[in-house]
Protein backbone atom coordinates (compact mmCIF):
# COMPACT_ATOMS: atom_id res chain seq x y z
CA UNK A 1 0.00 0.00 0.00
CA UNK A 2 2.74 1.99 0.42
CA UNK A 3 4.02 4.46 -2.61
CA UNK A 4 6.40 2.74 -5.13
CA UNK A 5 9.08 5.31 -4.42
CA UNK A 6 12.91 5.20 -5.90
CA UNK A 7 16.12 5.72 -4.91
CA UNK A 8 17.19 7.19 -8.06
CA UNK A 9 17.50 11.17 -8.61
CA UNK A 10 17.51 13.61 -6.00
CA UNK A 11 15.64 13.38 -2.79
CA UNK A 12 12.70 15.62 -3.06
CA UNK A 13 9.75 16.10 -1.54
CA UNK A 14 7.67 14.18 -4.39
CA UNK A 15 8.91 10.70 -2.72
CA UNK A 16 6.16 10.87 -0.32
CA UNK A 17 3.57 11.27 -3.26
CA UNK A 18 1.02 8.16 -3.70
CA UNK A 19 -1.31 6.45 -6.39
CA UNK A 20 -4.59 7.78 -3.90
CA UNK A 21 -7.03 5.56 -5.28
CA UNK A 22 -4.92 2.41 -5.38
CA UNK A 23 -4.02 3.20 -2.10
CA UNK A 24 -7.92 3.55 -0.97
CA UNK A 25 -8.93 0.53 -2.51
CA UNK A 26 -5.96 -1.51 -1.31
CA UNK A 27 -6.50 0.11 2.57
CA UNK A 28 -10.68 -0.79 1.78
CA UNK A 29 -9.80 -4.32 0.80
CA UNK A 30 -7.33 -4.51 4.08
CA UNK A 31 -10.05 -3.25 6.36
CA UNK A 32 -12.96 -5.89 4.92
CA UNK A 33 -11.16 -8.63 5.77
CA UNK A 34 -9.87 -7.65 8.91
CA UNK A 35 -13.42 -6.65 10.40
CA UNK A 36 -15.18 -9.18 8.64
CA UNK A 37 -13.13 -12.60 8.83
CA UNK A 38 -10.11 -11.75 11.49
CA UNK A 39 -12.11 -9.86 14.20
CA UNK A 40 -15.57 -11.37 13.14
CA UNK A 41 -16.73 -8.03 13.93
CA UNK A 42 -19.66 -6.95 11.97
CA UNK A 43 -18.77 -2.65 11.73
CA UNK A 44 -16.77 -0.75 12.86
CA UNK A 45 -16.27 2.46 15.73
CA UNK A 46 -14.42 5.54 15.21
CA UNK A 47 -13.84 8.22 17.23
CA UNK A 48 -14.30 11.49 15.84
CA UNK A 49 -12.13 15.01 16.66
CA UNK A 50 -13.09 16.85 13.39
CA UNK A 51 -8.83 16.87 12.38
CA UNK A 52 -7.72 14.92 9.41
CA UNK A 53 -6.58 11.58 10.43
CA UNK A 54 -10.20 10.28 11.99
CA UNK A 55 -11.86 12.11 9.48
CA UNK A 56 -9.68 10.23 6.62
CA UNK A 57 -10.49 7.14 9.00
CA UNK A 58 -14.20 7.42 8.90
CA UNK A 59 -14.33 7.90 5.09
CA UNK A 60 -12.09 4.28 4.08
CA UNK A 61 -14.31 2.66 6.65
CA UNK A 62 -17.71 3.69 4.94
CA UNK A 63 -15.84 3.19 1.80
CA UNK A 64 -14.81 -0.20 2.80
CA UNK A 65 -18.26 -1.47 5.14
CA UNK A 66 -20.86 0.88 3.73
CA UNK A 67 -22.16 4.20 6.20
CA UNK A 68 -24.12 1.04 7.85
CA UNK A 69 -21.60 -0.63 9.43
CA UNK A 70 -19.88 2.65 10.78
CA UNK A 71 -20.46 4.13 14.20
CA UNK A 72 -19.18 8.12 15.16
CA UNK A 73 -18.41 9.12 18.16
CA UNK A 74 -18.01 12.92 19.09
CA UNK A 75 -16.23 12.90 23.12
CA UNK A 76 -15.58 15.98 23.80
CA UNK A 77 -14.88 17.81 27.13
CA UNK A 78 -14.68 21.20 28.92
CA UNK A 79 -11.27 21.72 27.72
CA UNK A 80 -11.95 20.94 24.33
CA UNK A 81 -11.56 23.61 21.41
CA UNK A 82 -15.19 24.51 20.25
CA UNK A 83 -14.16 23.60 16.84
CA UNK A 84 -13.67 19.93 17.36
CA UNK A 85 -17.41 18.97 17.65
CA UNK A 86 -18.04 21.68 14.84
CA UNK A 87 -15.89 19.67 12.48
CA UNK A 88 -16.36 16.54 14.21
CA UNK A 89 -20.24 16.95 13.07
CA UNK A 90 -19.22 18.14 9.40
CA UNK A 91 -17.04 15.16 8.77
CA UNK A 92 -20.41 12.64 10.25
CA UNK A 93 -22.65 14.67 8.14
CA UNK A 94 -21.03 14.71 5.19
CA UNK A 95 -20.33 10.56 5.51
CA UNK A 96 -24.04 9.87 6.21
CA UNK A 97 -22.85 7.86 9.39
CA UNK A 98 -24.82 7.33 12.59
CA UNK A 99 -23.05 9.38 15.94
CA UNK A 100 -23.39 9.18 19.12
CA UNK A 101 -22.38 12.11 21.98
CA UNK A 102 -20.65 11.57 24.70
CA UNK A 103 -19.26 14.27 26.92
CA UNK A 104 -16.85 13.14 29.02
CA UNK A 105 -16.36 15.63 31.79
CA UNK A 106 -18.20 13.99 34.66
CA UNK A 107 -15.55 11.14 34.03
CA UNK A 108 -12.41 13.34 33.66
CA UNK A 109 -13.89 14.79 37.16
CA UNK A 110 -14.61 11.96 38.78
CA UNK A 111 -11.22 10.46 38.04
CA UNK A 112 -9.95 13.97 39.44
CA UNK A 113 -8.67 14.69 36.07
CA UNK A 114 -8.28 18.28 36.59
CA UNK A 115 -7.90 18.75 39.81
CA UNK A 116 -4.25 16.28 39.81
CA UNK A 117 -2.82 18.44 36.69
CA UNK A 118 -3.63 21.67 38.62
CA UNK A 119 -1.76 19.78 41.50
CA UNK A 120 1.06 19.39 39.38
CA UNK A 121 1.10 22.51 37.59
CA UNK A 122 1.28 24.48 41.32
CA UNK A 123 4.82 22.70 41.93
CA UNK A 124 6.42 25.15 39.30
CA UNK A 125 3.60 27.85 39.32
CA UNK A 126 1.76 28.26 43.23
CA UNK A 127 -0.73 30.57 41.87
CA UNK A 128 -2.24 28.32 39.15
CA UNK A 129 -5.99 27.78 39.91
CA UNK A 130 -9.53 27.72 38.88
CA UNK A 131 -10.04 29.76 35.47
CA UNK A 132 -6.68 29.68 34.48
CA UNK A 133 -5.75 27.76 31.08
CA UNK A 134 -2.87 25.94 30.31
CA UNK A 135 -0.37 23.73 27.71
CA UNK A 136 2.67 22.21 28.09
CA UNK A 137 5.49 22.98 25.32
CA UNK A 138 8.75 22.08 24.08
CA UNK A 139 11.47 24.13 22.62
CA UNK A 140 12.02 24.21 19.00
CA UNK A 141 14.78 21.79 17.96
CA UNK A 142 15.76 24.23 15.71
CA UNK A 143 16.79 26.31 18.39
CA UNK A 144 19.74 23.91 18.99
CA UNK A 145 19.42 23.51 22.43
CA UNK A 146 21.45 20.61 24.05
CA UNK A 147 18.57 19.36 26.67
CA UNK A 148 15.02 20.24 24.98
CA UNK A 149 13.13 20.46 28.53
CA UNK A 150 9.59 20.90 28.98
CA UNK A 151 7.86 23.90 29.86
CA UNK A 152 4.04 24.87 31.15
CA UNK A 153 2.50 27.76 29.55
CA UNK A 154 -0.60 29.11 31.81
CA UNK A 155 -2.83 32.30 31.50
CA UNK A 156 -4.92 33.35 34.33
CA UNK A 157 -8.37 34.51 33.48
CA UNK A 158 -7.58 38.13 33.23
CA UNK A 159 -3.73 38.38 32.63
CA UNK A 160 -0.99 37.74 30.47
CA UNK A 161 0.35 34.21 29.55
CA UNK A 162 3.18 32.74 32.49
CA UNK A 163 5.67 29.89 31.88
CA UNK A 164 7.86 27.99 33.67
CA UNK A 165 10.31 25.40 33.30
CA UNK A 166 8.39 21.52 34.64
CA UNK A 167 10.60 19.59 36.62
CA UNK A 168 10.37 15.46 35.92
CA UNK A 169 7.88 15.07 38.66
CA UNK A 170 5.62 18.06 37.32
CA UNK A 171 5.97 16.97 34.04
CA UNK A 172 5.13 13.06 34.40
CA UNK A 173 2.20 14.17 36.93
CA UNK A 174 0.70 16.85 34.06
CA UNK A 175 0.87 14.26 30.96
CA UNK A 176 -0.15 11.07 33.78
CA UNK A 177 -3.49 13.54 34.49
CA UNK A 178 -4.30 14.45 30.93
CA UNK A 179 -3.76 10.98 29.84
CA UNK A 180 -7.30 10.02 31.60
CA UNK A 181 -8.72 11.85 28.61
CA UNK A 182 -7.59 9.80 25.67
CA UNK A 183 -8.21 6.71 27.81
CA UNK A 184 -11.77 7.69 28.78
CA UNK A 185 -12.21 8.09 25.49
CA UNK A 186 -11.11 4.51 24.87
CA UNK A 187 -13.35 3.07 27.08
CA UNK A 188 -16.30 4.56 25.69
CA UNK A 189 -15.50 3.64 22.24
CA UNK A 190 -14.69 -0.04 23.24
CA UNK A 191 -18.35 0.29 25.11
CA UNK A 192 -20.04 0.82 21.75
CA UNK A 193 -18.46 -1.96 19.96
CA UNK A 194 -19.14 -4.13 22.38
CA UNK A 195 -22.95 -3.50 22.99
CA UNK A 196 -22.48 -3.42 18.55
CA UNK A 197 -20.02 -6.16 17.62
CA UNK A 198 -18.29 -4.23 16.06
CA UNK A 199 -14.41 -3.12 16.22
CA UNK A 200 -12.28 -0.24 17.10
CA UNK A 201 -10.58 1.76 14.68
CA UNK A 202 -7.77 3.42 15.01
CA UNK A 203 -6.57 6.96 13.39
CA UNK A 204 -2.79 7.28 13.77
CA UNK A 205 -0.43 8.04 11.25
CA UNK A 206 2.75 6.85 10.28
CA UNK A 207 4.31 9.70 12.19
CA UNK A 208 2.43 9.42 15.53
CA UNK A 209 2.63 5.46 14.77
CA UNK A 210 6.49 6.09 14.73
CA UNK A 211 7.36 8.12 17.70
CA UNK A 212 4.73 7.03 20.01
CA UNK A 213 2.85 9.93 19.86
CA UNK A 214 -0.05 8.28 22.03
CA UNK A 215 -1.26 6.80 25.03
CA UNK A 216 -0.84 3.00 25.83
CA UNK A 217 -4.48 1.72 26.35
CA UNK A 218 -5.69 5.18 25.28
CA UNK A 219 -5.71 6.69 21.79
CA UNK A 220 -2.83 3.92 21.25
CA UNK A 221 -5.55 1.12 21.79
CA UNK A 222 -7.68 -0.35 18.55
CA UNK A 223 -8.59 -3.54 16.98
CA UNK A 224 -7.03 -1.80 13.51
CA UNK A 225 -4.93 1.20 12.16
CA UNK A 226 -6.16 1.90 8.60
CA UNK A 227 -3.68 4.86 8.07
CA UNK A 228 -0.40 3.55 10.31
CA UNK A 229 1.63 2.85 7.36
CA UNK A 230 0.99 6.44 5.86
CA UNK A 231 2.88 9.67 6.39
CA UNK A 232 0.69 12.26 7.52
CA UNK A 233 1.77 14.44 4.09
CA UNK A 234 -0.07 11.44 2.57
CA UNK A 235 -2.96 11.04 4.33
CA UNK A 236 -4.34 14.44 3.20
CA UNK A 237 -3.93 12.81 -0.21
CA UNK A 238 -6.37 10.94 0.87
CA UNK A 239 -8.40 13.49 2.31
CA UNK A 240 -8.17 15.29 -1.23
CA UNK A 241 -8.99 12.40 -3.11
CA UNK A 242 -11.85 10.91 -0.78
CA UNK A 243 -13.05 14.39 -0.90
CA UNK A 244 -12.75 15.46 2.98
CA UNK A 245 -14.73 18.75 3.40
CA UNK A 246 -12.13 21.68 2.70
CA UNK A 247 -12.44 23.28 6.31
CA UNK A 248 -11.06 19.74 7.71
CA UNK A 249 -7.88 19.56 5.09
CA UNK A 250 -7.72 23.38 6.15
CA UNK A 251 -7.60 22.72 9.99
CA UNK A 252 -4.31 22.82 11.71
CA UNK A 253 -3.21 19.31 13.61
CA UNK A 254 -3.94 20.25 17.26
CA UNK A 255 -3.32 17.93 20.27
CA UNK A 256 -6.75 19.30 21.75
CA UNK A 257 -5.94 18.23 25.16
CA UNK A 258 -4.99 21.12 26.78
CA UNK A 259 -7.40 24.06 27.35
CA UNK A 260 -5.14 26.60 25.75
CA UNK A 261 -4.62 26.25 22.03
CA UNK A 262 -1.15 24.11 21.41
CA UNK A 263 -0.19 22.71 17.94
CA UNK A 264 1.44 18.90 17.44
CA UNK A 265 4.53 20.45 17.00
CA UNK A 266 5.30 22.61 20.12
CA UNK A 267 3.93 19.73 22.26
CA UNK A 268 5.89 16.57 20.38
CA UNK A 269 7.01 16.84 17.54
CA UNK A 270 10.56 18.61 16.22
CA UNK A 271 8.73 20.35 13.20
CA UNK A 272 5.80 20.80 10.93
CA UNK A 273 4.48 17.52 10.20
CA UNK A 274 5.61 18.10 6.33
CA UNK A 275 9.19 18.72 7.28
CA UNK A 276 9.13 15.99 9.70
CA UNK A 277 8.13 13.49 7.22
CA UNK A 278 10.40 14.15 5.13
CA UNK A 279 13.03 13.37 7.71
CA UNK A 280 11.04 10.36 8.69
CA UNK A 281 11.25 9.12 5.50
CA UNK A 282 15.17 9.91 5.22
CA UNK A 283 15.86 8.39 8.43
CA UNK A 284 13.92 5.11 7.32
CA UNK A 285 15.34 5.42 3.94
CA UNK A 286 19.10 5.99 5.40
CA UNK A 287 19.53 8.99 3.24
CA UNK A 288 22.25 11.39 4.28
CA UNK A 289 21.16 14.34 5.77
CA UNK A 290 22.61 16.89 2.80
CA UNK A 291 20.10 14.80 0.69
CA UNK A 292 16.92 15.93 2.82
CA UNK A 293 17.90 18.87 3.83
CA UNK A 294 17.56 20.99 0.65
CA UNK A 295 13.80 19.59 0.07
CA UNK A 296 12.96 20.21 4.28
CA UNK A 297 14.27 23.70 3.67
CA UNK A 298 16.72 22.98 6.85
CA UNK A 299 20.44 22.84 6.79
CA UNK A 300 21.96 19.68 7.02
CA UNK A 301 22.88 19.96 10.93
CA UNK A 302 19.53 20.61 11.18
CA UNK A 303 18.55 17.48 9.64
CA UNK A 304 20.99 15.17 11.83
CA UNK A 305 19.16 16.78 14.70
CA UNK A 306 16.06 15.63 14.09
CA UNK A 307 17.21 12.05 12.95
CA UNK A 308 18.75 12.04 16.84
CA UNK A 309 15.63 12.72 18.44
CA UNK A 310 13.55 10.33 15.93
CA UNK A 311 15.85 7.39 17.37
CA UNK A 312 15.19 9.25 21.02
CA UNK A 313 11.40 9.16 20.97
CA UNK A 314 12.07 5.56 19.66
CA UNK A 315 13.60 4.19 22.53
CA UNK A 316 11.86 6.42 24.83
CA UNK A 317 8.64 5.04 23.81
CA UNK A 318 9.48 1.57 22.70
CA UNK A 319 7.23 0.18 25.50
CA UNK A 320 3.81 1.36 24.17
CA UNK A 321 4.16 -0.46 21.13
CA UNK A 322 4.83 -3.85 23.85
CA UNK A 323 2.72 -6.07 24.15
CA UNK A 324 2.06 -7.37 28.09
CA UNK A 325 5.16 -9.15 28.75
CA UNK A 326 5.11 -12.78 29.85
CA UNK A 327 7.63 -14.92 32.37
CA UNK A 328 7.04 -18.06 30.22
CA UNK A 329 5.38 -17.59 26.65
CA UNK A 330 1.78 -19.46 26.77
CA UNK A 331 2.51 -21.82 23.12
CA UNK A 332 -0.60 -23.15 23.54
CA UNK A 333 -2.79 -19.54 22.62
CA UNK A 334 -1.18 -18.27 19.62
CA UNK A 335 -3.14 -15.63 17.32
CA UNK A 336 -4.51 -17.07 14.03
CA UNK A 337 -3.00 -16.72 11.03
CA UNK A 338 -4.00 -13.42 8.99
CA UNK A 339 -6.87 -13.87 6.07
CA UNK A 340 -6.32 -14.37 2.89
CA UNK A 341 -6.10 -11.03 0.99
CA UNK A 342 -7.95 -12.96 -1.95
CA UNK A 343 -10.47 -13.65 -0.14
CA UNK A 344 -13.93 -12.15 0.17
CA UNK A 345 -15.21 -10.42 3.05
CA UNK A 346 -18.22 -11.92 4.79
CA UNK A 347 -21.92 -10.20 5.18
Amino acid sequence: MSADFSAAGPFSRSCLELDAARAVEAIGQAVKEQIFQELRCKGAVVGLSGGIDSSVVAALLVRALGKDRVLGLFMPEDESSEDTLKFSRLIADHLGIETVLENITPILRAAGCYERRDEAIRKVLPDFGPGWKCKIVLPSILAGESYRIFSVVAQPPEGKEVKARLTPESYHGIVAATSFKQRVRKMLEYYHADRLRYAVAGTPNRLEYDQGFFVKNGDGSADLKPIAHLYKTQVYQLAKHLQIPEAIQKRPPTTDTYSLAQSQEEFYFSLPYDRMDLCLYGKNRGIPAEQVSEAAGLTAEQVERVYRDIDAKRKATRHLHLKPLLVEEITEIQPPPPASRSSTAAD
